[in-house]
């Protein structure tokens, strides 16, 4: 089996896809771009460009959920394997919108599983999370840990993980690496891509550096009554650029193997939410300032990765640090105080 060279990229434009866009165009890779820009921006595909002096490819605005259109994708090009990004990931607009999620997400999947299959094309990498362990315990988690999922959006990533286990086994054409993420942030060190959520943010570190340019006027801290050292959840952040390199490698990787994978992508080290706004508030040069309120629904205490198997299995590590994150993320804010609107 060839190596795959031509990528349709699921929701490419958001935080996590368009980074992995710089990184595959980066390593030679084609791309074609479907979104639809429900919480993301057109306008990430000219600075895409200008990172990487680059064409990115033919982009299509639809949904993943419209299986004509996305099948017309596929009829149009030679597509050999699929990053899937496409899906709603915010834990607390979950709980409020769980048909959404379960909609978006969960059909979004088997429609592009759909198309794919029809048109031939078998090799899937897949963006998971890893809220999926939920209330697991303290300690690092490995891929063994049994999946104990506390809100919509991470029942919704477990179940994608379910179908493509089982397509993987009753398909045996499929090859799908499914890799858990561990709180993705930081920004693309140009300062030209970033984290631009639509509407108030629901996660911590684009609402931080919200914060900071004066966009909002206080970070809430869910909660302080945790069973952590400082009494705030702890999670393992890891930089969007080491994040969109372990896409690249894993596409790198697709032919060389077969049948459904599990990797965690973490550091392997906690940090409490008090840590980060800390971290931030050294980046930025000011205070970050903040009240505590009430806990989150479908949150847990700490989330922490075990990243040994992809280290053995790829080589991959980040490289990043918390100060590189926040460093990053504050110098997007610095120069798209409005984001990419602006």
């Amino acid at each position: 089996m060839r190596a795959p060279t031509t990528i349709l990229v699921t929701g490419g434009a958001g935080f996590i896809g368009s980074h992995t866009c710089v990184e595959l165009l980066d390593h030679g890779y084609k791309l074609i771009v479907i979104d639809n820009y429900s919480n993301s921006s057109s306008q990430v595909f000219n600075r895409i460009e200008k990172v990487t002096d680059r064409f990115v490819g033919a982009v299509y605005e639809l949904d993943i959920r419209d299986r004509h259109a996305l099948s017309a994708v596929f009829d149009r090009h030679p597509i050999d394997a699929v990053v899937h990004f496409a899906a709603h990931k915010a834990v607390g607009e979950s709980t409020r919108m769980p048909i959404e999620y379960y909609d978006t997400n969960v059909a979004g999947t088997t429609a592009l599983l759909r198309a794919m299959h029809e048109h031939e094309v078998h090799q899937l990498v897949f963006s998971s999370s890893c809220s999926i362990y939920g209330d697991a315990g303290r300690g690092p988690l490995d891929e063994s840990t049994p999946a104990r999922p506390t809100n919509p959006y991470a029942s919704s990533k477990w179940i994608c993980e379910q179908i493509l286990a089982d397509v993987c086994a009753r398909i045996p054409e499929f090859t799908v690496l499914c890799l858990r993420y561990f709180n993705p942030v930081g920004a693309h060190p140009s300062g030209l891509l970033g984290e631009d959520p639509r509407g108030t943010p629901d996660n911590l570190m684009p609402t931080v550096a919200q914060v900071a340019i004066g966009r909002l006027s206080r970070l809430r801290v869910f909660g302080d009554d945790y069973s952590t050292p400082d009494g705030t959840a702890i999670r393992d952040y890891l930089h969007v650029m080491d994040t969109a390199e372990a896409h690249r490698i894993a596409l790198d990787r697709l032919s060389d193997t077969s049948g459904m994978h599990v990797f965690n992508l973490g550091v392997g080290k906690g940090q409490s939410v008090l840590e980060v706004v800390a971290a931030f508030g050294a980046a930025s040069g000011s205070p970050i300032p903040f009240r505590v309120v009430p806990r989150r629904a479908g949150d847990v205490p700490e989330l922490v990765a075990d990243a040994g198997a992809v280290n053995r299995a790829w080589g991959w590590r980040p490289r990043r640090n918390l100060a590189d994150m926040c460093g990053d993320s504050w110098r997007f804010q610095r120069r798209n105080p409005l984001g990419y609107a602006q």
